[in-house]
């Protein structure tokens, strides 16, 4: 059975096409995929991506373990900042690419891809051998890519964060 995400019934009340995509019933397209191709190059398009997979780790050692299991420098990311990378396994190939969010020097947020939220779990908790609080949250979260040149000023009035000014993969 296909699970589904927290805006699944809007998506089918608004009419979009859904398919099933990593275990979730997800939408596909509304009106077409050059129109909403367009609307995004010139406006602003919602992505709903509450399929992707979440994870926090936390505590003194969790910059230790994202250096064990990331293809990136973790140490280079300040509070606020992103960073892409991807898992290596031990023969040099990949098991998944991540995002990597810095919360605080302690506290770090993970995004990994939905139809690997279980090997990458598996394989994070693998390293962890020094105690780094673990937590599973993709059930419980949702996600939304909000992209392209109106973006901020769609989301501005969500929130009074100065969204422009921004950096590029960067959060608050």
């Amino acid at each position: 059975m296909l699970k589904n995400t927290a805006l699944s019934e809007t998506h089918i009340a608004l009419g979009a096409k859904m398919v099933p995509f990593a275990g979730f019933n997800m939408p596909v397209q509304y009106t077409g995929i050059n129109d909403e191709h367009e609307t995004v190059r010139t406006g602003v398009g919602v992505f709903d991506v509450s399929h992707m997979g979440e994870f926090i780790l936390k505590g003194e050692k969790a910059l230790d373990l994202l250096q064990k299991i990331s293809s990136n420098d973790v140490s280079k990311l300040y509070d606020g900042k992103v960073q892409y990378a991807y898992i290596p396994n031990e023969t040099g190939g990949v098991v998944d690419d991540f995002l990597t969010y810095r919360i605080d020097e302690k506290t770090y947020f993970l995004v990994v891809n939905a139809s690997n939220i279980e090997k990458d779990w598996n394989w994070i908790s693998k390293y962890n051998t020094d105690g780094v609080e673990m937590k599973n949250i993709s059930d419980q979260t949702s996600l939304f890519a909000v992209q392209g040149p109106k973006a901020a000023d769609a989301l501005q009035s969500l929130t009074d964060i100065e969204l422009a000014p921004m950096e590029y993969y960067t959060f608050a």
